[in-house]
């Protein structure tokens, strides 16, 4: 019996590696292919969306046979509203965000039931940034397993680099993973032939890359069993350092492996728009919150119970951190699961500001930004309101590398000004108050 699964391409690499524009030619070039595509990045703002499409829908189609998600939410999530409109599309890509270890994404086409059942990971594609890798190789989990884990290298940017800088970096990238097709581009203009429908990714050489591939990993670090009784339980937590502190609760009754279960069917929950919680206020269960915790004191909360038994309950932080109590009920069982981290000195800045901008003072900024900060500037993406425009001017970034142009007109859409900065040690009050310098 032939194989029914949807085939999927997760792709990945760095910041500023060139998947956007292939995202574009994506979903914009007449290939004759019916692709899903779900795109994803790391920042506030999501200027990534306006790039690709201007929408506002989390599922819509393109005249090219190819839908496009924007990730708001679980991927899991996404992949059961995808399965609704199966009869649309053939395959589905997966784009992570610049600052991910795909092994996660790639995980959970393995260790999903559901997901199993319906899609298959045909293969992970790798964008490298030719010109730039080298600054984060050394220093970056993420760039080095983006590398280790690709079935397919794409070295894009191959017009910024000697030929002698090419076979450099091709042999120092053949050294981490000599399994990968490696392939040259310009401008992601890598045949869509060589990124879809490759039939390489192979889960053996994925575990022994990374031994705990298999072991799901959860944006929750700690999670707990408790006896509950019906009705209201009050839920304690000590003194913490964040201000807030996401929770869910699910029900384990009856569940064989509940320190498993629990955190598959608490990981569903955790991304469908969080509600914020006052001191005292109430968490109804199966529901993500987040609770409010900046006084700096120990905090309470009362948690509504339906039925009696034993319910899970999974924290953001973890348990031992913030004293995590729940009613006079002692564990039952409970563990630790360490949530994937960033390197905490790697952040997004996002700024959004009304008004229109001086484009003089707007480039006098940004050229002295990138002299003297543009080692730390992994990428920045702007779509700016110049004054006497009618068209957006639409920036990007990659280190010192700038290129900017004006885009489509503003026409009824109303004019702002959205950038977002993703580097190292920035600082989000000088970047703010240095582009409000620049407005007219």
């Amino acid at each position: 019996m032939a194989d029914q699964s949807i085939p999927v391409t997760v792709l990945t690499g760095f910041l500023g590696s060139g998947k956007t524009t292939l995202l574009n030619r994506i979903l914009t070039e007449q290939h004759g292919k019916r692709i899903a595509v779900i795109e994803n990045e790391f920042g506030e703002i999501g200027i990534d969306q306006a790039l690709v499409i201007n929408a506002d829908e989390e599922v819509f189609e393109m005249n090219n046979g190819c839908i496009c998600c924007t990730v708001r939410g679980d991927l899991i999530r996404i992949l059961g509203n995808l399965m609704k409109r199966r009869d649309k599309f053939d395959q589905v890509l997966v784009e992570t965000t610049g600052m991910a270890d795909p092994a996660p994404v790639a995980q959970t086409f393995f260790v999903d039931e559901e997901v199993q059942r319906h899609f298959r990971l045909d293969g992970i594609v790798t964008m490298v940034d030719a010109k730039h890798v080298a600054l984060h190789l050394d220093d970056s989990d993420e760039a080095q397993q983006q590398v280790a884990f690709g079935d397919v290298l794409v070295l894009n940017k191959m017009d910024l680099v000697s030929p002698e800088e090419a076979d450099a970096l091709e042999r120092r990238i053949r050294s981490m993973n000599a399994m990968a097709k490696l392939v040259r581009a310009t401008n992601a203009n890598v045949p869509i032939a060589e990124v879809l429908d490759v039939g390489g990714f192979d889960l053996k050489r994925a575990v022994e890359k990374k031994p705990t591939f298999l072991e799901p990993e959860y944006p929750f670090e700690w999670g707990a069993v408790f006896e509950l009784p019906e009705g209201v339980s009050t839920l304690s937590l000590g003194e913490g350092t964040d201000e807030t502190m996401q929770v869910v609760l699910v029900p384990v009754e009856g569940v064989a492996e509940p320190l498993k279960e629990g955190p598959e069917r608490g990981v569903r929950l955790w991304t469908k728009g969080p509600s914020a919680v006052k001191p005292g206020g109430l968490v109804e269960p199966e529901r993500s919150v987040n609770l409010d915790v900046s006084s700096g004191k120990p905090t309470t909360f009362q948690v509504r119970v339906p039925r009696a038994g034993r319910w899970m309950l999974l924290t953001e932080h973890g348990g031992d951190e913030y004293q995590v109590r729940l009613g006079k009920a002692a564990t039952v069982a409970e563990k630790v699961y360490g949530g994937h981290e960033h390197d905490e000195t790697v952040t997004s800045v996002g700024i959004h500001l009304e008004g229109e901008v001086d484009g003089k003072k707007l480039n006098a900024w940004l050229s002295k930004l990138l002299q003297e900060k543009g080692a730390d500037i992994f990428r920045m993406k702007g779509i700016v309101s110049v004054k006497g425009e009618d068209r957006r001017f639409v920036f990007q970034g990659v280190h010192m590398l700038f290129d900017g142009r004006p885009d489509r007109p503003w026409g009824t859409q109303p004019r702002a000004n959205d950038l977002v900065f993703i580097g190292r040690k920035l600082d989000r009050s000088a970047l703010t108050e240095g582009f409000r310098r620049c407005l007219a």
